[in-house]
């Protein structure tokens, strides 16, 4: 495959809405777009704007919260894949487009710095203690990963930080202007560490052979399945019985099935590589999100 036939793999419809650019500038754009880790960059916007609507923000309130959301966790994946762009190109990673040739280092370096900034002043449109908090999460979080604990044992510690001050930043704004729920905040820490233990899953043995030896890395696939589940479940668990008033029958239910889920996930015949345990994790994490959407009134 010619590098202009591996450029024309991240081609997306982003040129069909965008009829007014040159080609070009539509390629980069939509180059650029692919590297910000799209899935879960929309995940976590998503997630944390529906908690802030389920919370009783005002609508212009819950846009700007969603903003500086997207805005911090674009940062993110860009520094991620500007900071990884050796590792990606020896690991031959076809699905980074820095590591094919179709995105330069320096621009995804660039774009995070960018997004970073333009995170202080929309996080900043929900008052100053929260926008401390997201920063902090942001940054503490999501930067320290990717430039230092990303190698280290604490490679769980960023992703703890980071989910924990998201509802911290709903909360602190308004109308509220209230620190979160405990049981908000030890659920959102526990779905970022499961989600630390997914996302390292497919790529414990390319991260060994270049060197990266996080928490995942060093206990092996096998424990890091295991670890993903019970960690999501826990999440499920806290989110269930410690809310103020009763789950209700749909909570139990949410619960029983979180249950049964990490259970078939963690059965001993699943071969090695099976994608089955990453997908019983994610199933166990949606189930947690649905829970912490449902009691979002009493969040704060």
């Amino acid at each position: 495959m010619s590098p202009h036939d591996r450029r024309r793999d991240y081609l997306s419809p982003v040129s069909l809405y965008l009829p007014g650019l040159p080609v070009r500038a539509t390629h980069r754009l939509a180059t650029l777009l692919h590297s910000c880790h799209p899935e879960p960059t929309l995940a976590v916007t998503v997630f944390v704007t529906a908690l802030a609507a389920t919370s009783g923000r005002g609508p212009g309130d819950v846009v700007a919260l969603g903003a500086a959301v997207l805005a911090g966790q674009l940062s993110i994946g860009w520094c991620n894949d500007a900071v990884d762009a050796g590792r990606d190109t020896a690991s031959g990673r076809r699905d980074k487009p820095i590591a094919t040739g179709a995105l330069r280092p320096r621009t995804a370096a660039m774009a995070a710095v960018v997004a970073l900034v333009a995170c202080v002043p929309l996080s900043l449109l929900s008052g100053v203690a929260a926008a401390a908090v997201h920063l902090t999460g942001v940054i503490a979080g999501g930067w320290a990963y990717n430039l230092a604990l990303k190698r280290t044992p604490l490679s769980p510690v960023p992703y703890a930080v980071g989910f924990a001050s998201l509802p911290a930043f709903v909360t602190l704004g308004p109308p509220t202007h209230t620190w979160p729920a405990w049981w908000a905040v030890v659920t959102s820490a526990l779905l970022g560490v499961g989600a630390h233990w997914v996302n390292a899953m497919p790529d414990i043995a390319d991260d060994l052979a270049t060197g990266v030896r996080g928490l995942p890395q060093r206990l092996g696939p096998v424990a890091c399945r295991r670890l993903s589940l019970v960690t999501m479940l826990a999440a499920v668990a806290i989110v269930t019985v410690c809310p103020p008033g009763t789950a209700g029958a749909p909570g139990w239910m949410c619960a029983t099935a979180a249950g049964c889920i990490a259970a078939i996930g963690t059965l001993p015949r699943w071969r090695e590589g099976s994608r089955w345990p990453f997908r019983a994790a994610i199933a166990v994490a949606g189930l947690a999100v649905v829970q912490l959407l449902a009691r979002g009134s009493v969040v704060a």
